[in-house]
């Protein structure tokens, strides 16, 4: 952290635990509702059953997102770009804390629950004003625009990332000389083949989880301390010295 002048930062779920958001295995987790059974819906049934839809939209309301408020680890990455070290800030989260703080350009690599969009014609909206509608009595909010079914912006468990947002992260992770890793098991992927992919570029990789995580060897060192904790202290490190940024630019170009 001493040395480090351009640093990249992923980050997981176990960043937002700290602000009560429950920390589920999977970038969908609870955010796709549930089936009548109890376990998350696939897209295929939000699409195209009515009553998952239902249920989907009942729980979206009381979803802990509403409540969150970012903790002392979303407010140290902050300041880690006020000081003009931070290359680019890639997040699995969908809960939109890390903008609450103030980072500004975050790459959501899974989306986000606060935004909704059109399964028809695609149209943007506001989740706040969807779930508004819910509560009015709606509940099965069509879109605005087609009448079509409205969808979070989450990406749901195998389906494939935004091509240009995944661009974005891989082009972020060569072109830093630190990969610091905060809150995530990497161990959904793609998001977890980012960090070889930096260790080959030449970056230096500190990972903070409590668990650990299958890119362990990779990480010069490891940081086993609940990240409101550790992140706070890593930014608080001084900076010395003017070690070489390497640049290794876009691997789409590769």
């Amino acid at each position: 952290m001493a040395a480090a002048r351009r640093i990249t930062v992923l980050t997981g779920a176990g960043v937002s635990t700290e602000s009560g958001i429950p920390d589920f295995r999977g970038p969908h987790g609870s955010l796709s509702g549930v089936t009548e059974a109890g376990r998350s819906a696939t897209p295929d049934e939000y699409l195209n059953d009515p009553e998952v839809r239902r249920r989907v939209w009942r729980a979206r309301l009381h979803h802990p997102v509403w409540t969150a408020e970012p903790n002392p680890a979303h407010r140290a990455l902050v300041e880690l770009q006020r000081a003009g070290r931070l290359r680019a800030l890639l997040t699995q989260n969908v809960d939109g804390l890390h903008q609450r703080a103030g980072t500004r350009g975050v790459v959501e690599l899974h989306g986000s629950l606060l935004r909704t969009a059109c399964t028809d014609c695609g149209s943007p909206g506001d989740m706040r004003e969807a779930l508004e509608r819910v509560r009015d009595g709606e509940d099965d909010p069509d879109c605005p625009a087609c009448g079509g079914v409205l969808r979070a912006t989450t990406v749901a468990f195998g389906q494939p990332l935004d091509p240009d947002v995944l661009r974005a992260a891989r082009a972020a992770v060569v072109d830093c000389d630190l990969l610091l890793v905060a809150g995530t098991s990497l161990v959904v992927s793609p998001a977890s083949d980012l960090v070889p992919l930096a260790a080959r570029a030449g970056a230096a990789v500190l990972i903070c989880n409590g668990e650990p995580t299958p890119c362990d060897p990779l990480a010069g060192a490891l940081d086993r301390r609940p990240v409101g904790v550790s992140l706070p202290e890593l930014v608080a490190v001084p900076v010395t010295g003017e070690g070489p940024v390497r640049t290794w630019g876009d691997p789409s170009t590769w």
